[in-house]
Parts: structure tokens; C-alpha cells; sequence
């Protein structure tokens, strides 16, 4: 039973589009039948019904034919939802603490849990060191999702800017795809590495927060998960710039985080 709710639950996500053939019909509409259109043929009827006197006087010697004019057509108008992908990501730099990586990690777990219920697509990107990487492109498959993240490593620099740089990049291509990215961002906000890969703290900060402030211009919903053991001014200043939904993982169990995703992944 929970698992049907939640299914229903994840139908009010993703994003409205207009499909000619396929999807949920919302009625008719006027206009010409070509290919790759469905004829509302109820609709044309009624359409037509009211004017058959007056053409049938017309056309003499017809009367029991059925006039239709090219006025009279109407098409069935359909309404479908666009897939939702979820980007996942993960700062497995050295300010993150191994353990704390591992709590990391399962949270998302259990979203990925979530998603692939909800039959999401997901995917993950990881950063540390000089720079962020595409683990996982945007899959349905939980088994290769949770193998890219047990086989994450942790340690090194957190070059933040260059995370949200390939998370903004990446949900742009998924947008222009027609699917709806939500991104989850899982961070303490200490940023110490610049986009180029030159280390200084005053420097990628002030590039995290530019990067930050960028993604919000796109309207991709986010959520940022706070990973510190305490919740970081940081962090919180971080989301205030992209706009996101603030989460603190020391509050957030997994039903709580499932939330946020969900309330942002609507939301966009």
C-alpha cells in the first residue's frame, strides 16, 4: 500500500507538456487534421449538428447526408507529464569527514530508494580534489546508481563552484530533453578549491556563491542538504543564493529529505 501511495504521490511531478497523441485528454480544440493529430469525432459531430438545416438548404437533393465543414473539425487535446530526473550531488572532499561521508551515503540511498519507486531517472556527480566528476549520467537503474556511490572515495580539496557549474550544466541538458531536473546538493559549503583547480578560500567561496547565483537565474529547483554535524552559516548562505530548499542532514531523516525532493521537484 505505501509503495501505491507513493507512486500516486509522484504523478504531480515533473512538468505539463502538450502531446498530439499521447497523454491525458483535457477535451478539443479547432483545427485542421494533419498527421500526428487525433480527430474528436463526438466534438466535430456537435460541432457540425447545429448548422445541418441551413446547409442541407443549400444543397439541395442531399438531405440525408451528414455535412461537415473544415470549421467543424475538432482535435482531441492531450495533457502529459515529463519524466522527473533528481541530480545527486555528493561532496566527498576531506572537510567532509569519512564518517560523515558514509551518513552521506545513505541518505542517498535511501532517496535513490525513493526515486527509482517513483521511476525517476537519477543521476551523480561527485566532487573533491581539483575538481567535480559524472559518475552515474541521468538511469533508472538503482543497482548501478548505489555501486557509483559505494565506490566513492572521499578526501582532498572541495571545489564547490565546479560542482554547481556541472550540476547546472547537466540539468540543462536534461531540461532540453523535455524532462524535469531537480537537483539535490549535499554540502557543507566550505569551499577552498577554485573552478580552475588553484587552491585559496576567499576565492572559491566567492566562485561557489557567482555559481550559485547563476543556477538561480535557470529556475531548476534545488534542495542543499547541509552535511556538517552542525548546521553551517555557510551552507545556509549557499542555498539563500541558489535559491534552494535548505535542508540539515543532523534533522532530516530519510522521510523528511524524500519530502524536500518531492515539495522542489513539483515546485519546478
Amino acid at each position: 500500500r505505501a509503495t501505491r501511495l507513493r507512486s500516486s504521490s509522484a504523478s504531480k511531478q515533473g512538468t505539463t507538456q502538450k502531446a498530439p497523441k499521447r497523454g491525458r485528454p483535457i477535451g478539443a480544440r479547432r483545427g485542421e487534421w494533419r498527421a500526428g493529430a487525433r480527430l474528436n469525432v463526438l466534438e466535430t459531430l456537435r460541432a457540425a449538428a447545429p448548422w445541418q438545416p441551413l446547409r442541407r438548404a443549400q444543397r439541395s437533393g442531399k438531405s440525408g447526408r451528414l455535412i461537415v465543414h473544415k470549421d467543424d473539425i475538432r482535435l482531441t487535446r492531450f495533457k502529459q507529464r515529463s519524466g522527473t530526473t533528481t541530480i545527486f550531488v555528493v561532496d566527498a572532499s576531506g572537510s567532509s569527514a569519512l564518517q560523515r561521508l558514509a551518513e552521506v551515503k545513505g541518505a542517498v540511498e535511501l532517496l535513490l530508494a525513493e526515486c527509482y519507486i517513483r521511476r525517476d531517472e537519477v543521476a551523480l556527480i561527485a566532487f573533491r580534489g581539483k575538481g567535480a566528476e559524472l559518475l552515474l549520467p541521468p538511469t533508472r537503474s538503482l543497482t548501478r546508481a548505489k555501486r557509483s556511490l559505494a565506490a566513492l572515495p572521499g578526501g582532498g580539496g572541495t571545489p564547490l563552484s565546479a560542482a554547481i557549474f556541472a550540476a547546472t550544466e547537466l540539468a540543462l541538458a536534461v531540461k532540453a530533453k523535455g524532462q524535469a531536473p531537480t537537483i539535490v546538493l549535499m554540502t557543507d559549503g566550505r569551499a577552498n578549491v577554485a573552478r580552475d583547480g588553484v587552491g585559496g578560500r576567499s576565492e572559491a567561496e566567492a566562485q561557489a556563491l557567482v555559481a550559485a547565483r547563476q543556477l538561480a537565474l535557470t529556475g531548476i529547483p534545488v534542495v542543499l542538504v547541509d552535511s556538517s554535524p552542525r548546521p553551517q552559516d555557510k551552507a545556509a548562505q549557499l542555498a539563500g543564493a541558489m535559491q534552494a530548499r535548505y535542508v540539515a542532514l543532523p534533522h532530516a531523516d530519510a522521510a523528511r529529505l524524500s519530502q524536500a525532493v518531492m515539495a522542489e521537484a513539483s515546485r519546478g
